[in-house]
C-alpha cells in the first residue's frame, strides 16, 4: 500500500513539474527580462501577422520606396521609451539589388532584405551611451533568438549625424552576422580617397596586422558604382525669368534687349513672349562596374585610371526643375500664368459700360481696381502699336501650320492683327482690365486712322470670304481692311477718270476704242476676279463669271473678229455660254461680268436670319433682300445680252427653272448632222410654275433692270458706309464682350504658338496636345452666347481650363527641352519623356497633397553603348570658377568632371568546409557563405563605411 502510494505521488510531483516547466514567474523576472518579453511579444505578432496582414492593417510606405513597408511599436524599459520597428518587403523572395535608388539606407549598407529598427524616443532618435546601446540590442538578439527569427537588428549609435548604427542578426545555424557602420564628415584622409586605400582598409579588418598587405594576395570581391552630373544648364535663368516677371508687373512686356544670354529656348516659338525656365537642370549619370575579382592593391589602382567608359552599364538620371510639380503658380512665368489675370480682367469688366470707363481710376468707382491699376508709359504703348501697325504689315497665310481643330474654337487666327493684339494684352500692364482699356482704346485710333488715311490694315486679307468661325471683331477687322482696299480703288477709279477726260484726243487714235461696236468683254487668262458666295437660297445660282467693279481693267477686253451686228450694243461680256443661243434672235449667249456679292459677317447674317423669321415667307423675303444682287446681275446680263429675254436670264442664272418639252426632239435631232439648227428653233421649253406665276418678284426686277455693264454699276458693297459702322462697333464695344472675344482668342492664340514647338516623335505629347485644342473648344462654347456675369461659376471653370493648359505648357517644355538635348539619341529622350509623362500624369488635375502620389520623380534609362558619346557630350569640362575641387580628387574623371558620389562593396566569401567555421555536425549542408562585406560611399570631402562580419559563435 505504502509503495503504491508513493509511486501515485511520484507522478503527481513530476506532472505539476511538467507543468511548471511552461510557466513564467515574472515575479522574479527582472526589468530587463520583462523587456525582453514584450520585444518578444511584439516579434511574435508581426511574425504570425505575416507582410499581407501588416498591410492590412497598420502598415505604411516607406518614403522613396515603391515596395517597402514599415510598421512600428512603442515599447517601455523601466523610464526610458523605445519604438521598435519593422520594415519588410512584399515580395521576400527577390533578390537584393545592391544599387536599388528606392532601397532603404540600412539595406544598402549592409545587403539585407528585412530588418528591425529599436531606438529610443527621444530628440535624436539615438543611442549615445555605448553601454546602453550594447544592452538594447542583447535584448533584441534574445527576443529574436527566443521566436526563431532571422530578422536582423540594428540600433542607431552615436550622434545623429554620423548615421552610425550597430547590429546584429542570428543566421539559424551556428553563426552570427554582426553590424557596424560609420561616418566621417570631414577631413577625409587622403589614402582613402583612393581604390588602393580603400582596398587596404578591407583587408585588414580580418588579416593580421603584423603582415605587410602589399605583398600578399587576397581574393576580394568588389563593385564599384560612379555618379557623376552635369553643370546645371541654366545658372542664371532664375534672374531672367524674374526680370520677365518684373517687367510684365511694371507694365512692358519681353523685349529683345533684355535676353542679352542666350537662353536654351531661343529658337522655341513662345521665346517671342517669355523666357522658359529649362525644365531639365541637369543630369545624373550612374555608371557601375559588374562583381570582378580583386587580388592586389595594384589592380585596384589601375581600376581609378580607368574611364567610365569601360563600366559595364550607365543609367541616366535626368534632374527636374522643382516647380514642374509643386503646383505653385508663382514660380512660373508663361501663357498659362497669363491667361489667368486675362480670366481676371474678364471679371472686373462688369463693372462698367464702355472700356474709357477703366482709363479713370475715379469714374470706376472699385478700390480693387485702384489697387491693381497698373498703367505702362506711353512709351512701351508706342512701342507695341508700332510692332503691330507698322511691322507686321505683310500678310500671312493664315491656314499656316494651324492645328486640325483649331477652328473649332471661336477666336482670331494666330498671325491675325487681334490674335497679335491679345498675345500683347496678356503681357501689357500685368494684364489688368485698365491696362487693357487703355491699349484698346489705342488700338482702335490706330484702325480709325488707317482707314481714314487709306492705309492698309496690317496682317488682315483684303480678299475673300468672311470666315465665320471666328470671333466677331476678327470677322470686322477683315471687313474693314476690304472696305479699305474697295476704297481705295475708287479713289483710283476717279483719278483714271479724270485723267481720260484729259487724255480723250489720244484715246480716240487708238486702235482699241471701247465705244467701237465692234468690241466684246472677254476674261483674260490672268482674271483673279471671284464672287464671294453668300448666304443665299438655291433659286438665286448663278453661273456667270464674277468680278469686282473695282478690279475691272480696259486691258481685259479683247477683240472679237466674228462679231454681228447686233452687237453695236454689247458691253461687258466675258465670252460666250457654250452653244446656248438667245431666244428670240438666234444669237450667241454671252455671259456678263457681275459684282461680288456683299460681305456680310456673323451679326449681319443673324439680322437676316432674324427678318425672315418675323417676315414669314422665307423664300420671298430671301429673294427680297437679294433684289440688289439679282438686279445687278440682271443689269450686266442685259448689257452684255441686248436682244435677250427673261427666259434667256432664267436659262443662265437658273437653269432648274426652265423646263424643255422636247429633250428626245432634240437629242435626235443633234445627231443628224444634214439638219440645220435652226429647223429646231426655238427650243421647245417654258419657265418652272414659280417663274411663270403672276407678279412673280424676278420678272418685276428684269423689268425694272437697266442694261448697264459692271463697270457703270453703283457698288453693292458701300465701303464708306460699312467701315464707318464697322468703326463704331469697335468705339462702342461692351468690356466684358470684347474681354469674351480676348479671351477666346488668346487662348486659341496661345495654344497655336506651343503647337509650333518641335518636340520630335513624342506620342503622348502629340495626343495630350490634340485633346487640349478639343478641351478648349469645349470649355469656351459658353462664352458665345454672352451669358456670364461677375463671379460666376463659368469664371471658375476658365480659371479651371487654365490649370489644365499650365499642365500641357509645362510637359510641351519639358518634351521641347528633351528633344534638344538628345537631337543624336533620340530613343533615350523619347524613354526618360514617357517615364516623366506617365509620372507627371498622376498630378494633372490634383492640387490636394495625395500620400498615394509618387513625391519625386526617380526613373533611370539605361544608356546603350551607341548614345553614350551623346551623354558624355553633355558633361561639358568646368571651367576653373565651375570646377569643384582644384586639388585632390578621386579618379575615374569623365571629361574633367570628378564622380559626386561613389560606392563601393567589397565581400570576402569562404568554404564552410575546411575551415574554421566548419560545423563539426556532418548533417549541416556545406556551402560558401560571405564572411566580410565592406560598403563604402563617400567623396572627396565625406566618407561612409559599413561593415558586416559573419562568425561562428
Amino acid at each position: 500500500m505504502a509503495s503504491s502510494s508513493k509511486i501515485e505521488s511520484d507522478g503527481e510531483d513530476e506532472a505539476l513539474e511538467e507543468e511548471l516547466e511552461h510557466f513564467d514567474d515574472f515575479t522574479l523576472a527582472s526589468s530587463w527580462e520583462r523587456f525582453i518579453s514584450e520585444i518578444e511579444a511584439v516579434c511574435r505578432q508581426w511574425m504570425a501577422d505575416g507582410p499581407k496582414n501588416l498591410l492590412e492593417k497598420h502598415a505604411v510606405q516607406v518614403e522613396f520606396s515603391t515596395d517597402l513597408f514599415k510598421v512600428k511599436s512603442e515599447l517601455k524599459d523601466v523610464t526610458k521609451s523605445y519604438c521598435i520597428e519593422y520594415y519588410f518587403k512584399t515580395n521576400n523572395d527577390a533578390k537584393v539589388v545592391d544599387w536599388n535608388s528606392t532601397s532603404h539606407d540600412l539595406q544598402l549598407c549592409f545587403g539585407v532584405k528585412e530588418f528591425l529598427v529599436i531606438a529610443p524616443q527621444s530628440a535624436s532618435g539615438v543611442v549615445l551611451d555605448t553601454p546602453e546601446a550594447s544592452k538594447l540590442l542583447s535584448a533584441v538578439a534574445i527576443a529574436l533568438s527566443n521566436c526563431s527569427s532571422l530578422w536582423p537588428a540594428f540600433v542607431p549609435v552615436h550622434d545623429p549625424s554620423r548615421k552610425a548604427y550597430i547590429g546584429i542578426q542570428n543566421m539559424g545555424t551556428i553563426f552570427t552576422r554582426r553590424f557596424e557602420a560609420d561616418y566621417i564628415g570631414s577631413q577625409v584622409p587622403v589614402k582613402l580617397m583612393h581604390l588602393e586605400g580603400l582596398y587596404e582598409l578591407f583587408i585588414s579588418k580580418f588579416a593580421y596586422s603584423t603582415l605587410d598587405l602589399s605583398m600578399h594576395l587576397f581574393k576580394v570581391h568588389f563593385k564599384m558604382k560612379l555618379t557623376f552630373q552635369t553643370l546645371p544648364f541654366d545658372d542664371d535663368n532664375d534672374d531672367v525669368e524674374g526680370v520677365d516677371a518684373d517687367i510684365a508687373q511694371a507694365g512692358g512686356y519681353p523685349d529683345a534687349d533684355t535676353h542679352h544670354k542666350t537662353q536654351w529656348d531661343d529658337d522655341c516659338p513662345w521665346s517671342e513672349w517669355y523666357s522658359a525656365e529649362d525644365p531639365v537642370k541637369g543630369f545624373e549619370l550612374v555608371a557601375t562596374w559588374s562583381e570582378k575579382m580583386v587580388e592586389s592593391s595594384l589592380e585596384m589602382a589601375e581600376l581609378e585610371n580607368a574611364s567610365p567608359h569601360e563600366a559595364e552599364k550607365w543609367m541616366l538620371y535626368p534632374k527636374f526643375s522643382p516647380n514642374l510639380s509643386d503646383g505653385s503658380r508663382g514660380n512660373r512665368v508663361g501663357f498659362a500664368s497669363q491667361l489667368r489675370l486675362l480670366i481676371d480682367a474678364l471679371d472686373m469688366s462688369f463693372h462698367a459700360q464702355f472700356m474709357e470707363d477703366f482709363v479713370s481710376v475715379e469714374n470706376s468707382g472699385s478700390d480693387n481696381l485702384k489697387s491693381s491699376a497698373v498703367i505702362p508709359p506711353p512709351t512701351v504703348i508706342d512701342r507695341l502699336l508700332k510692332e503691330l501697325f507698322h511691322e507686321g504689315v505683310q500678310l500671312p497665310d493664315f491656314s499656316n501650320s494651324e492645328h486640325k481643330t483649331s477652328r473649332a474654337i471661336k477666336g482670331a487666327p494666330r498671325e491675325s492683327l487681334f490674335a497679335q493684339f491679345c498675345l500683347h494684352s496678356l503681357w501689357f500692364g500685368n494684364c489688368n482690365i485698365r491696362a487693357i482699356a487703355v491699349l484698346w482704346i489705342e488700338f482702335v485710333r490706330e484702325v480709325r486712322w488707317c482707314w481714314e488715311e487709306s492705309q492698309p490694315l496690317p496682317r488682315m486679307p483684303v480678299n475673300g470670304s468672311i470666315d465665320l468661325s471666328t470671333c466677331l471683331i476678327h470677322q470686322k477687322l477683315h471687313m474693314l481692311a476690304i472696305c479699305i482696299e474697295r476704297k481705295c480703288q475708287l479713289n483710283e477709279d476717279f483719278q483714271d477718270c479724270i485723267g481720260s477726260n484729259d487724255q480723250s484726243s489720244s484715246l480716240e487714235d487708238d486702235d482699241v476704242d471701247m465705244e467701237d461696236p465692234s468690241i466684246l468683254g472677254t476674261p483674260s487668262e490672268d482674271f483673279t476676279g471671284k464672287r464671294d458666295s453668300p448666304v443665299t437660297p438655291d433659286d438665286l445660282r448663278g453661273s456667270g463669271s464674277t468680278v469686282s467693279r473695282f478690279n475691272f481693267k480696259p486691258e481685259d477686253i479683247i477683240v472679237a473678229t466674228d462679231l454681228k451686228p447686233l452687237d453695236s450694243t454689247r458691253r461687258g461680256s466675258a465670252g460666250t455660254v457654250g452653244t446656248m443661243k438667245l431666244l428670240k434672235s438666234y444669237q450667241s449667249m454671252h455671259k456678263p461680268f457681275t459684282q461680288d456679292a456683299p460681305l456680310m459677317t456673323e451679326d449681319m447674317h443673324e439680322e437676316r436670319l432674324q427678318a425672315v423669321e418675323a417676315f414669314g415667307d422665307s423664300f420671298n423675303f430671301s429673294a427680297q433682300l437679294e433684289r440688289e444682287v439679282l438686279s445687278s446681275d440682271m443689269s450686266a446680263f442685259k448689257a452684255a445680252n441686248p436682244d435677250a429675254v427673261f427666259e434667256d436670264f432664267i436659262r443662265w442664272h437658273s437653269p432648274g427653272d426652265w423646263e424643255n418639252d422636247d429633250m428626245e426632239e432634240t437629242g435626235s435631232s443633234k445627231g443628224s448632222s444634214t439638219d440645220r439648227p435652226k429647223d429646231n428653233w426655238p427650243p421647245r421649253g417654258h419657265l418652272s410654275k414659280r417663274m411663270s406665276e403672276n407678279g412673280n418678284m424676278w420678272r418685276k426686277i428684269w423689268n425694272d433692270a437697266s442694261a448697264l455693264p459692271v463697270s457703270e454699276q453703283k457698288p453693292l458693297l458701300d465701303p464708306n458706309r460699312e467701315g464707318e459702322k464697322i468703326l463704331h462697333y469697335l468705339e462702342t464695344q461692351r468690356p466684358h464682350q470684347l474681354l469674351e472675344q480676348m479671351i477666346c482668342t488668346a487662348f486659341r492664340a496661345s495654344a497655336e504658338t506651343l503647337n509650333k514647338t518641335s518636340y520630335g516623335g513624342f506620342k503622348q505629347m502629340a495626343t495630350k496636345m490634340d485633346q487640349l485644342f478639343i478641351t478648349l473648344a469645349s470649355g469656351l462654347k459658353r462664352l458665345r452666347v454672352n451669358s456670364l456675369s461677375a463671379g460666376s461659376e463659368s469664371i471658375e471653370d476658365l480659371r479651371r481650363l487654365c490649370g489644365v493648359f499650365e499642365h500641357v505648357e509645362k510637359l510641351l517644355t519639358v518634351a521641347a527641352s528633351l528633344h534638344r538635348k538628345f537631337l543624336q539619341a533620340p530613343r533615350l529622350s523619347e524613354a526618360i519623356f514617357s517615364d516623366y509623362f506617365s509620372f507627371y500624369l498622376q498630378r494633372m488635375g490634383t492640387r490636394s497633397k495625395d500620400d498615394n502620389v509618387q513625391k519625386e520623380f526617380d526613373k533611370k534609362q539605361q544608356v546603350r553603348f551607341h548614345e553614350r558619346p551623346v551623354v558624355s557630350n553633355m558633361f561639358t569640362p568646368p571651367t576653373a570658377n565651375q570646377s569643384w575641387r582644384k586639388v585632390l580628387s578621386m579618379g575615374n574623371l569623365l571629361n574633367g568632371h570628378e564622380p559626386v558620389v561613389r560606392e563601393i562593396i567589397f565581400s570576402m566569401r569562404d568554404s564552410v568546409s575546411g575551415n574554421h567555421y566548419a560545423s563539426r555536425t556532418p548533417n549541416v549542408h556545406q556551402q560558401e557563405i560571405e564572411t566580410y562585406r565592406m560598403y563604402i560611399c563617400g567623396t572627396s570631402n565625406d566618407l561612409r563605411v559599413a561593415l558586416s562580419i559573419t562568425s561562428c559563435d
